[in-house]
């Protein structure tokens, strides 16, 4: 990773993480809608996280043993190589020391059951008096909320590190 990979995984997060914000107040928002487009109360929405880049060095080695040979294993003897692989399946955990960033693979609608009020007034009321409302947790989302905020704020001091490290290894060049 260079200089200015440590930047690319700080704003890979910080995007992350104003979707993220989003979305909690997307669900904050209509946390009494009763009524969609679609039919129904606003469900819920979760964003979705992945790790991007960075390969583990688990797969890395696998895949240079399994390169060149039509067995799949590298020219290794048979019996070798199958302990090696179960080894390496179970114990090999460490990255290969460039981990990447985070990306947003999507934001999935929460599948809980509405809950159900009785307000035989509202004009969503059913016959029997009950209004199905998103089951949104104030609480939950002000969580999610708060953990949104404060990664954003320590992915943002690592850029505001890295600038200083860029501007330290400049001022040493001149």
């Amino acid at each position: 990773m260079n200089l200015f990979g440590v930047m690319d995984v700080s704003a890979s997060a910080l995007k992350a993480e104003r979707v993220r914000a989003e979305v909690v107040a997307s669900n904050m928002a209509n946390a009494e809608t009763t009524r969609t487009p679609e039919g129904g109360p606003y469900q819920r929405h979760h964003v979705v996280f992945e790790a991007e880049g960075g390969g583990s060095f688990q797969s890395s080695l696998m895949s240079q043993m399994n390169e060149g040979t039509s067995d799949g294993l590298g020219g290794f003897d048979t019996g070798f190589s199958s302990g090696f692989t179960n080894d390496l399946s179970s114990d090999v955990t460490a990255s290969n020391g460039a981990p990447g960033g985070v990306a947003v693979t999507g934001v999935i609608a929460d599948q809980s059951a509405p809950l159900r009020r009785y307000d035989p007034q509202h004009p969503d009321a059913g016959p029997d008096g009950f209004v199905a409302y998103p089951d949104i947790n104030p609480l939950t989302e002000m969580t999610d909320l708060m953990g949104a905020t404060r990664s954003y704020g320590m992915n943002a001091s690592a850029v505001q590190a890295e600038k200083n490290m860029v501007g330290s290894s400049l001022d040493i060049l001149k």
